[in-house]
């Protein structure tokens, strides 16, 4: 009689260390045992050789809804399900409808079911008219973290909430232990550089990054964590483009407050001077990719453990929308659901560190912020047999050769890449066999947090 259902052997990637002749067993979905040496018996055996065993990417970041007609969730997680990302955690500025109450985010829940081919969690915001009103609701319907934007970029759709706002929305999140997620740009600041640039003439790649600078990130940045340390909330920022950033981030933790900040993937990969220069448009992102010299900067602090979790910021815009030669005529985001793994280890790899990296920034780390580490984030006994197989298969990029998104360009397109995914397991049930997608639409759940009673 076997004792699992499921056996995978291969070099297994823990948080604290790689297992070089490793395997994971699974019984009913979840991870049962985690060791070295001879595999125990089971149903089924998959040796993946030298390849890397690590546990499935939870996207802290993404938006499946930002264009109506254009992606949803049947196409954004089976990107994901093909690029080792097993749950996605989509944000709440669904174009046509703001998830600003308990009605529209249970709304959204049930629609995401039909449609996830891996699991999801959800995001909710208020309305700048209704403040915190709808939290506890929210909370109740299950969402995970709470997001809102010192920038105004929509006044329905994505709308600016004042830092008096911010402070009674965050007082009221604390009460229940969630987190509340911040856009980092100072209105006011951001504003007043854009009316510059456009004063200047400048139309090209420079014009993006000139009508966001720096200091409104920093700003930002400060202003938040202190409410956060007024109300004692924890305080995330989605996503951080600079290096002063994380020292913020790093002070206030210092001091005793649950501060956190995230890195989306393409602030650790592409730069100003080359990337944003050739690719325009579909290089805009808010807030900007900056210098070759602050992406080094970020990834010293990723190696200093400053960097609290990975994400992508995954937006699928049609070209359209993306192409503009007037730089900031352009939508801001890009996809990146299925490279968000390969990229990290390339840059791992490339800088000599260990993988153990990404088991922490794309799986514990994000469990543990959106408080679903009971079931999600590790390969550790009871936790769901969320796991991606990557080896080591150096090719090029394309978005659209493999099906599995519904934008086929990308910034990343014709990068080499090292590694990619060979397999991709939801709760021990192949979804991805290296080559194809084989969950089908409603095979995703919804995840909801484990909160104190």
């Amino acid at each position: 009689m076997s004792d699992f259902d499921l056996v995978l052997t291969g070099r297994v990637v823990g948080t604290d260390r790689v297992r070089e002749a490793g395997y994971v067993a699974v019984r009913d979905g979840l991870v049962e045992r985690v060791g070295e040496g001879a595999p125990p018996a089971a149903s089924r055996r998959e040796d993946f050789g030298d390849a890397f065993i690590l546990p499935g990417a939870i996207d802290a970041q993404v938006h499946s809804r930002s264009q109506a007609g254009q992606e949803d969730f049947v196409w954004s997680t089976r990107s994901a399900a093909a690029g080792g990302v097993t749950t996605i955690v989509d944000m709440p500025y669904d174009d046509g409808m703001l998830i600003c109450d308990a009605e529209r985010l249970s709304r959204k829940a049930r629609e995401a079911a039909e449609q996830a081919r891996v699991d999801f969690a959800l995001y909710g915001t208020v309305h700048p008219e209704q403040g915190p009103a709808h939290i506890a609701g929210m909370v109740a319907a299950g969402a995970a973290g709470f997001k809102f934007s010192t920038f105004g970029t929509h006044p329905e759709r994505f709308p600016r909430i004042s830092p008096d706002m911010l402070h009674a929305c965050f007082a009221e999140i604390s009460r229940h232990g969630l987190i509340a997620g911040i856009h980092n740009e100072d209105d006011e600041m951001v504003r007043a550089a854009t009316a510059r640039v456009t004063r200047s003439g400048i139309t090209d790649y420079r014009a993006h990054g000139l009508s966001r600078p720096p200091v409104a990130e920093a700003v930002a940045t400060a202003t938040v964590y202190e409410i956060g340390a007024a109300t004692g909330c924890s305080t995330h920022i989605v996503h951080c483009s600079i290096g002063r950033g994380y020292d913020l981030c790093r002070a206030y933790r210092e001091q005793g407050f649950d501060t956190t900040m995230e890195a989306c993937i393409h602030y650790l990969v592409l730069d100003e001077e080359h990337d944003v220069a050739r690719l325009g448009g579909r290089a805009k992102i808010n807030p900007p990719i900056r210098s070759r010299a602050e992406v080094e900067t970020l990834w010293r602090h990723l190696a200093s453990g400053n960097v609290t979790i990975v994400s992508t910021d995954h937006v699928s815009w049609s070209a359209a929308r993306k192409d503009d030669p007037v730089m900031l005529n352009n939508a801001s985001g890009a996809p990146g659901l299925e490279v968000l793994y390969s990229l990290l280890l390339k840059g791992l790899f490339e800088r000599g560190l260990s993988f153990s990296w990404a088991s922490r920034l794309l799986a514990a780390n994000p469990a543990r912020l959106f408080r679903i580490g009971h079931r999600k984030g590790a390969l550790e006994i009871g936790r769901d047999a969320d796991i991606v197989v990557m080896a080591y298969d150096p090719r090029s990029y394309d978005p659209a050769a493999s099906g599995n998104n519904v934008a086929t360009w990308s910034p990343y397109a014709g990068m080499e890449l090292p590694f990619r995914p060979v397999a991709t397991f939801q709760r021990g049930r192949l979804v991805f066999d290296g080559a194809r997608v084989l969950a089908e639409p409603g095979s995703g759940r919804f995840v909801t947090p484990a909160l104190a009673a």
